[in-house]
């Protein structure tokens, strides 16, 4: 659990990101941006890729959560994976800065706790979208006739596709209205009728 001092510093962080890129997160900027010293940042975290692995698991954590309630929910599994779309749509739309950082290959390359964090992300979400697509598949909502990992890292694939070229676009078109009409398609290509 991250304490007032922490969001605002991983809020500031995500904001430089969107702002100057990865090259712009220095503990210098981000002091500068809050207001405070750069001591008072390395009271609370240690550097700068602990700031990062901070925001990857918020972020793990609040995905954790929308999907373990739509895993544990009664209705049909299509309109369980359509409401993961468009919760992840308007999460990124309340923050879109944060698709700077899930999305950013740079910010990992050459940072082995990165990539274990957005490894783990990942793994966890995949996982837990194989177990409502398998579901829907016994269910016979769902199209057997392809591998539920398959299917989820296809899914999993045009979320990231989107949101990266609504990134790219400068945040020029509205996410969850699109998202919902790419969600339509999604679902004639994975349904069973």
């Amino acid at each position: 659990m991250q304490t007032d001092r922490q969001r605002e510093i991983t809020d500031a962080a995500l904001e430089l990101i969107h702002e100057k890129g990865i090259q712009g997160l220095t503990i210098k900027n981000l002091a500068a941006r809050i207001g405070v010293t750069e001591p008072a940042i390395y009271r609370h975290f240690e550097n700068k890729i602990s700031i990062l692995t901070t925001i990857l698991e918020v972020f793990k954590g609040h995905t954790s959560t929308i999907f373990e309630k739509e895993l544990q929910g009664e209705s049909a599994f299509l309109d369980k994976i359509e409401r993961l779309f468009s919760k992840h749509f308007e999460y990124f739309t309340k923050k879109p800065s944060l698709s700077s950082v899930i999305f950013s290959e740079e910010l990992f390359r050459n940072e082995p706790e990165l990539i274990r964090s957005i490894s783990g992300v990942i793994e966890h979400n995949q996982s837990l979208l194989v177990k409502i697509i398998r579901k829907g598949q016994i269910t016979g909502e769902i199209r057997d006739d392809t591998d539920a990992s398959s299917l989820a890292l296809v899914l999993m694939g045009a979320l990231r596709l989107f949101v990266k070229k609504w990134q790219l676009s400068g945040f020029s078109f509205d996410l969850e209205l699109e998202g919902s009409l790419l969600f339509l398609n999604m679902r004639r290509l994975i349904s069973k009728h």
